[in-house]
């Protein structure tokens, strides 16, 4: 039995160490490691405030803190007594536009391994205040708008909308954005919207990511508290125009290149006659020098259907484009109904046609 009791005090012994090892290191701990500076302008510093505290009744010595790279400061104490609350704060120079994540290590005699801080937020060319109006309600969030749309994007832009939101409630929100594609990332400032407080969720296109030309449409979903159901009350539909790379064309090629001249960028159906369906016709000509290509055909919305008798246009050429708008569909959409059409035509790589309804 001798070996089973110098067993029980083995065990013994070695959870006393543990604990102790355990609460040296923890005696420094943070209460949100992850902070959502939010948003500010284009060389304006945004700063990050950091709550920590040193759980146990000795001094807490802090040796260093270290931002990853040369455009963030910090400010922290270096030292701080036993069972009270610090500060360290994080400034970025904001020399980049866009969204940013930065991170600092803080080293102190409170914890075996250093503790890891991070800041977020967006940097915008322009940043204005919103004074405008909430039009739109879902429940008791309210929104200035829940369509977004990117229009003439080149590879390589960043554009960024913002949706301005409002707790028109009596609790607390979560606002956060679900099923982004990979081309789009989200930012809601504040991350906890109180009553009656506005907020901002800002959505850049990173334009890289686009696979296709034209039009690339998608929805996203707001939701007032994480883990909510994504349904039709909640769709933010998101629309992007890609337009093609044309730098091919100097001066000269300019001149050699193919022209579209159209009879029509406007479609009228405030009228359907009592009829289900209207048509419109609409005549597309080839004035260039070189073969005119209707490279992309597509429509923002439903309600709408399209035909084209030639894609492929020689010089004095024409072909007609048919329009069909079907009344009952047309009445549902949220949206402005247009049709976008991309061409080889230097001077029009991207033409609208509008819809009136």
């Amino acid at each position: 039995m001798k070996w089973l009791w110098i067993m029980r005090v083995t065990v013994i012994l070695f959870t006393i160490h543990y604990s102790l090892f355990t609460a040296t290191a923890q005696r420094l701990t943070v209460t949100n490691a992850t902070v959502n500076a939010g948003r500010t302008g284009f060389m304006q510093p945004i700063t990050a405030t950091f709550e920590l505290r040193n759980k146990s009744k000795r001094k807490l010595i802090i040796e260093s803190v270290k931002p990853d790279c040369g455009c963030t400061a910090v400010e922290y104490p270096k030292e701080v007594d036993g069972n009270l609350k610090f500060i360290i704060r994080m400034t970025y120079d904001a020399r980049m536009l866009g969204h940013f994540q930065k991170m600092a290590a803080v080293k102190s005699n409170g914890s075996d391994k250093p503790i890891y801080l991070t800041m977020k937020g967006l940097v915008l060319a322009d940043l204005e205040d919103f004074t405008g109006k909430y039009p739109i309600a879902w429940g008791d969030l309210l929104l200035d708008k829940i369509d977004l749309e990117y229009d003439d994007v080149n590879k390589g832009d960043h554009p960024v909308q913002e949706i301005h939101i409002l707790n028109n409630g009596e609790k607390t929100m979560t606002p956060n954005v679900m099923h982004l594609p990979p081309y789009l990332t989200a930012l809601v400032t504040p991350e906890k919207l109180e009553p009656l407080k506005a907020g901002t969720i800002a959505i850049t296109l990173n334009s890289e990511k686009l696979r296709d030309f034209g039009l690339n449409q998608t929805s996203v979903y707001i939701a007032q508290q994480l883990g909510e159901k994504v349904s039709q009350n909640n769709e933010v539909p998101v629309s992007a125009v890609l337009l093609p790379d044309l730098k091919d064309y100097d001066d000269v090629s300019k001149a050699l290149a193919p022209q579209l001249q159209m009879s029509s960028t406007d479609v009228d159906f405030t009228d359907f006659g009592g009829k289900s369906k209207k048509t419109a016709d609409i005549i597309l000509t080839n004035t260039g020098k070189t073969t005119l290509e209707i490279r992309s055909m597509q429509m923002f919305t439903r309600g709408l259907k399209l035909t084209l008798s030639s894609t492929k246009l020689e010089p004095s050429q024409t072909a007609t484009m048919k329009i069909t708008g079907i009344a009952d569909d047309l009445q549902k959409v949220r949206t402005k109904p247009r049709i976008l059409m991309i061409t080889n035509d230097p001077d029009h790589t991207k033409v609208i046609i509008n819809i009136k309804k």
